[in-house]
């Protein structure tokens, strides 16, 4: 879904309406599949629009956001509960990539006016129900640590599978590079989170 679409370094600058500067970053422009890119200037894209966001963007931003909130409701048990060190930086790593995603969602949100928009939050995938956040809480020590590594791997396999589903059926280049990144860094750890479940 990536390739024949604009690929910027100010590609959100652009979808809410700003101005580039002169001296700004050359724009990739795609040529047919298989064809060589060329590069022009941003001024030469006066006029180019992007498909407006649909329903599945809306609601998967909507829901990711609270997807994500969750998440770091689990990290910030980790301080003062878990015993790995390897654990704790590991939450810690989770709390500051996710952080600014909720703050880039929130505002991609306002530039499109989609503030207010809920999906179903009850039906997305990997969350954990709120005996399973208080279990967590009440944890100590390898028990917590456990506990947080098997929650957080199925919480991120449903991060990974909204934003499979959103690739697939959203129109908007910001919620895809979004989606793209959910995935690429959630998969990886996944992969950290299970070969350390082995080693506790």
């Amino acid at each position: 879904m990536r390739s024949g679409v604009l690929v910027i370094a100010a590609a959100f600058a652009l979808l809410a309406g700003c101005t580039s500067e002169p001296d700004a970053a050359p724009v990739i422009a795609p040529d047919t599949p298989g064809g060589s890119a060329s590069t022009v200037a941003p001024s030469d894209l006066t006029g180019v629009t992007q498909p407006p966001p649909n329903d599945a963007d809306r609601q998967y931003v909507a829901m990711m956001i609270v997807h994500h909130e969750q998440a770091l409701a689990m990290t910030r048990f980790a301080p003062d509960r878990a015993q790995n060190e390897t654990v704790k930086g590991l939450a810690e790593r989770i709390r500051f990539s996710q952080e600014p995603e909720i703050g880039a969602m929130k505002q991609w949100q306002r530039t499109f006016n989609a503030i207010g928009t809920h999906g179903d939050h009850g039906s997305m995938p990997g969350m954990a129900t709120q005996d399973q956040l208080n279990a967590l809480g009440a944890a100590r020590g390898k028990d917590f640590d456990r506990m947080f590594l098997e929650l957080m791997i199925k919480h991120h396999e449903g991060a990974i599978k909204m934003a499979t589903d959103v690739r697939a059926s959203g129109t908007n280049v910001q919620v895809e590079e979004m989606a793209d990144d959910v995935v690429a860094t959630q998969d990886d750890e996944i992969n950290r989170m299970k070969k350390l479940l082995t080693e506790l």
